[in-house]
Protein backbone atom coordinates (compact mmCIF):
# COMPACT_ATOMS: atom_id res chain seq x y z
CA UNK A 1 0.00 0.00 0.00
CA UNK A 2 1.19 3.24 -0.75
CA UNK A 3 1.03 6.78 1.34
CA UNK A 4 -0.73 9.77 -0.11
CA UNK A 5 -0.40 12.97 1.59
CA UNK A 6 -2.87 15.71 0.78
CA UNK A 7 -1.19 19.39 1.21
CA UNK A 8 -2.62 22.82 0.70
CA UNK A 9 0.43 24.64 -0.54
CA UNK A 10 3.92 24.28 -1.91
CA UNK A 11 5.43 24.58 1.58
CA UNK A 12 3.37 21.23 3.16
CA UNK A 13 4.16 19.44 -0.76
CA UNK A 14 8.23 20.04 0.76
CA UNK A 15 7.24 18.30 4.29
CA UNK A 16 5.48 15.52 2.87
CA UNK A 17 8.29 14.74 0.41
CA UNK A 18 10.75 14.86 3.34
CA UNK A 19 8.29 12.47 5.24
CA UNK A 20 8.51 9.63 2.84
CA UNK A 21 5.63 10.34 1.43
CA UNK A 22 5.37 8.05 -2.29
CA UNK A 23 1.78 10.34 -3.45
CA UNK A 24 1.08 13.93 -2.63
CA UNK A 25 -2.82 15.14 -3.39
CA UNK A 26 -3.30 18.96 -4.23
CA UNK A 27 -6.29 19.72 -2.10
CA UNK A 28 -7.52 22.90 0.17
CA UNK A 29 -9.11 21.31 3.18
CA UNK A 30 -10.59 24.64 4.62
CA UNK A 31 -12.99 23.99 0.77
CA UNK A 32 -14.52 20.39 2.17
CA UNK A 33 -13.76 16.82 1.10
CA UNK A 34 -12.38 17.62 -2.39
CA UNK A 35 -11.47 21.73 -2.20
CA UNK A 36 -9.34 22.54 -4.89
CA UNK A 37 -6.05 24.80 -4.63
CA UNK A 38 -5.81 27.63 -7.23
CA UNK A 39 -4.02 26.95 -10.30
CA UNK A 40 -0.96 28.92 -8.96
CA UNK A 41 -0.74 27.20 -5.95
CA UNK A 42 -1.08 23.25 -8.11
CA UNK A 43 2.07 24.75 -9.84
CA UNK A 44 3.92 25.60 -6.90
CA UNK A 45 3.56 22.33 -5.32
CA UNK A 46 4.49 20.70 -8.58
CA UNK A 47 7.71 22.72 -9.03
CA UNK A 48 8.75 21.53 -5.68
CA UNK A 49 8.33 17.52 -6.07
CA UNK A 50 10.27 15.63 -8.41
CA UNK A 51 8.69 14.68 -11.63
CA UNK A 52 9.33 10.41 -10.62
CA UNK A 53 6.77 11.30 -7.64
CA UNK A 54 3.17 11.11 -8.79
CA UNK A 55 1.09 14.33 -7.99
CA UNK A 56 -2.91 14.21 -7.87
CA UNK A 57 -5.30 16.94 -7.25
CA UNK A 58 -9.05 17.23 -5.52
CA UNK A 59 -11.05 19.03 -8.16
CA UNK A 60 -14.11 19.58 -6.20
CA UNK A 61 -17.99 17.76 -6.77
CA UNK A 62 -18.82 17.44 -10.33
CA UNK A 63 -21.77 19.40 -11.64
CA UNK A 64 -21.93 19.48 -15.20
CA UNK A 65 -19.98 18.21 -18.60
CA UNK A 66 -18.62 21.38 -19.25
CA UNK A 67 -17.38 22.05 -15.31
CA UNK A 68 -15.45 18.60 -15.39
CA UNK A 69 -13.95 19.33 -18.69
CA UNK A 70 -12.92 23.09 -17.79
CA UNK A 71 -11.58 21.54 -14.33
CA UNK A 72 -9.52 18.29 -15.77
CA UNK A 73 -7.77 20.97 -18.59
CA UNK A 74 -6.65 23.54 -15.47
CA UNK A 75 -3.84 20.88 -14.71
CA UNK A 76 -2.79 21.13 -18.35
CA UNK A 77 0.94 22.14 -17.16
CA UNK A 78 1.08 20.48 -13.85
CA UNK A 79 1.72 17.07 -14.82
CA UNK A 80 -0.78 15.42 -12.82
CA UNK A 81 -0.89 11.91 -12.94
CA UNK A 82 -4.52 11.55 -11.28
CA UNK A 83 -7.25 14.08 -10.58
CA UNK A 84 -10.30 13.51 -8.37
CA UNK A 85 -14.10 14.26 -8.45
CA UNK A 86 -16.83 13.77 -6.32
CA UNK A 87 -20.32 13.37 -6.71
CA UNK A 88 -22.13 14.61 -3.36
CA UNK A 89 -25.49 15.80 -4.08
CA UNK A 90 -26.04 13.77 -7.28
CA UNK A 91 -27.27 9.99 -6.92
CA UNK A 92 -28.23 9.44 -10.59
CA UNK A 93 -25.91 6.62 -11.91
CA UNK A 94 -26.15 7.77 -15.48
CA UNK A 95 -25.48 10.77 -14.78
CA UNK A 96 -22.78 10.03 -13.17
CA UNK A 97 -21.28 7.95 -15.62
CA UNK A 98 -21.75 10.66 -18.35
CA UNK A 99 -19.53 12.46 -16.26
CA UNK A 100 -17.42 10.34 -16.07
CA UNK A 101 -16.66 9.34 -19.68
CA UNK A 102 -16.64 13.35 -20.09
CA UNK A 103 -14.23 13.40 -17.61
CA UNK A 104 -12.20 10.40 -19.46
CA UNK A 105 -11.93 12.77 -22.62
CA UNK A 106 -10.97 15.69 -21.48
CA UNK A 107 -7.91 13.81 -19.93
CA UNK A 108 -6.69 11.88 -22.95
CA UNK A 109 -6.83 16.30 -24.69
CA UNK A 110 -4.36 16.82 -21.71
CA UNK A 111 -0.64 16.24 -22.61
CA UNK A 112 -0.10 13.71 -19.80
CA UNK A 113 -3.35 12.34 -19.58
CA UNK A 114 -3.79 12.02 -15.99
CA UNK A 115 -6.46 9.13 -14.50
CA UNK A 116 -9.57 9.98 -13.69
CA UNK A 117 -10.68 9.41 -9.84
CA UNK A 118 -14.32 8.62 -8.83
CA UNK A 119 -14.75 9.69 -4.91
CA UNK A 120 -17.22 7.37 -3.12
CA UNK A 121 -18.24 8.65 -0.02
CA UNK A 122 -18.62 6.39 3.08
CA UNK A 123 -21.20 8.41 4.02
CA UNK A 124 -23.31 8.34 1.04
CA UNK A 125 -26.58 8.73 2.25
CA UNK A 126 -25.83 12.14 4.01
CA UNK A 127 -24.05 13.33 0.95
CA UNK A 128 -27.02 11.97 -1.60
CA UNK A 129 -24.63 10.45 -3.57
CA UNK A 130 -23.99 6.98 -5.29
CA UNK A 131 -22.65 3.78 -2.57
CA UNK A 132 -19.18 2.63 -3.55
CA UNK A 133 -20.02 -0.24 -5.47
CA UNK A 134 -22.48 1.23 -7.76
CA UNK A 135 -19.81 3.59 -8.48
CA UNK A 136 -17.25 1.35 -9.16
CA UNK A 137 -19.15 -0.27 -11.86
CA UNK A 138 -20.31 3.15 -13.54
CA UNK A 139 -16.25 4.10 -13.58
CA UNK A 140 -15.51 1.15 -15.06
CA UNK A 141 -17.96 1.35 -18.06
CA UNK A 142 -16.19 5.17 -18.28
CA UNK A 143 -12.38 4.34 -18.70
CA UNK A 144 -11.56 6.03 -15.32
CA UNK A 145 -8.66 4.90 -13.48
CA UNK A 146 -9.37 4.24 -9.79
CA UNK A 147 -11.72 4.96 -6.58
CA UNK A 148 -11.24 6.90 -3.94
CA UNK A 149 -13.68 5.93 -0.97
CA UNK A 150 -13.29 9.03 1.56
CA UNK A 151 -15.82 10.85 3.87
CA UNK A 152 -17.98 13.90 2.87
CA UNK A 153 -18.47 15.36 6.23
CA UNK A 154 -15.87 15.46 9.05
CA UNK A 155 -18.04 15.78 11.96
CA UNK A 156 -19.69 12.27 11.69
CA UNK A 157 -16.80 9.53 12.19
CA UNK A 158 -14.21 8.39 9.90
CA UNK A 159 -13.90 5.61 7.53
CA UNK A 160 -14.02 2.89 9.72
CA UNK A 161 -17.30 3.90 11.45
CA UNK A 162 -19.14 3.01 8.33
CA UNK A 163 -17.25 -0.08 6.99
CA UNK A 164 -15.78 -3.29 8.34
CA UNK A 165 -12.44 -4.15 6.94
CA UNK A 166 -13.86 -7.26 5.99
CA UNK A 167 -16.39 -5.12 3.70
CA UNK A 168 -13.32 -2.61 2.37
CA UNK A 169 -11.97 -6.26 1.57
CA UNK A 170 -14.61 -7.06 -1.01
CA UNK A 171 -14.63 -2.97 -2.31
CA UNK A 172 -10.60 -3.75 -2.92
CA UNK A 173 -11.99 -7.19 -5.11
CA UNK A 174 -14.55 -5.65 -6.53
CA UNK A 175 -12.23 -2.47 -7.91
CA UNK A 176 -9.28 -4.75 -9.16
CA UNK A 177 -11.84 -6.85 -10.95
CA UNK A 178 -12.74 -4.33 -13.14
CA UNK A 179 -9.77 -3.11 -13.54
CA UNK A 180 -9.41 -0.33 -11.30
CA UNK A 181 -7.04 0.62 -8.21
CA UNK A 182 -8.13 1.69 -5.01
CA UNK A 183 -7.61 4.40 -2.66
CA UNK A 184 -8.89 4.70 1.15
CA UNK A 185 -9.30 8.07 3.15
CA UNK A 186 -11.85 9.59 5.60
CA UNK A 187 -10.26 10.74 8.82
CA UNK A 188 -7.39 7.62 8.79
CA UNK A 189 -5.67 7.74 12.07
CA UNK A 190 -1.64 5.96 12.11
CA UNK A 191 -3.45 3.04 13.68
CA UNK A 192 -6.00 2.77 10.85
CA UNK A 193 -3.59 3.36 8.72
CA UNK A 194 -1.95 0.00 9.33
CA UNK A 195 -5.33 -1.68 10.25
CA UNK A 196 -6.88 -0.36 6.57
CA UNK A 197 -2.86 -1.59 4.81
CA UNK A 198 -4.85 -5.55 5.42
CA UNK A 199 -7.79 -4.63 2.85
CA UNK A 200 -6.08 -4.89 -0.26
CA UNK A 201 -6.56 -1.37 -1.01
CA UNK A 202 -3.70 0.26 -3.32
CA UNK A 203 -3.54 3.71 -1.40
CA UNK A 204 -4.04 5.33 2.15
CA UNK A 205 -4.42 8.57 1.76
CA UNK A 206 -3.88 11.10 4.57
CA UNK A 207 -4.16 14.77 5.72
CA UNK A 208 -5.42 15.17 9.63
CA UNK A 209 -3.25 12.74 10.95
CA UNK A 210 -0.47 14.26 9.26
CA UNK A 211 -1.19 17.51 11.02
CA UNK A 212 -0.34 19.45 13.96
CA UNK A 213 -3.89 21.00 14.22
CA UNK A 214 -6.58 18.92 12.39
CA UNK A 215 -6.79 18.69 9.00
CA UNK A 216 -6.63 22.35 8.81
CA UNK A 217 -3.58 22.80 10.72
CA UNK A 218 0.01 22.43 9.23
CA UNK A 219 1.43 19.57 7.76
CA UNK A 220 4.02 18.03 9.90
CA UNK A 221 7.24 16.30 8.21
CA UNK A 222 7.16 14.08 11.33
CA UNK A 223 4.00 12.97 11.15
CA UNK A 224 4.27 11.93 7.72
CA UNK A 225 7.90 10.19 8.56
CA UNK A 226 5.68 8.53 11.70
CA UNK A 227 2.52 7.15 9.03
CA UNK A 228 5.22 5.92 6.67
CA UNK A 229 7.27 4.07 9.05
CA UNK A 230 4.00 2.83 10.58
CA UNK A 231 2.71 1.51 7.46
CA UNK A 232 6.16 -0.24 6.42
CA UNK A 233 6.11 -1.88 9.77
CA UNK A 234 2.30 -3.15 9.23
CA UNK A 235 2.90 -4.15 5.81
Amino acid sequence: MRLLISVADADEADAALAGGADIIDAKNPASGALGPVSDDTLRAIRSRIPRSLPLSAALGEARSAGQVRTAVRSGRGSELAFVKFGFGELDDADVIGRLLAQAVVAAREVSNAPGIVAVAYADWRRARSLEAGTLIERAERSGAAGILIDTAFKDAGRLLDFYTLAQLGEIAEQAHACGLFLALGGGLSEEEVVLVSSTGADIAGVRGAACVGGRTGSLSEEKVRSLKRSMSAGN
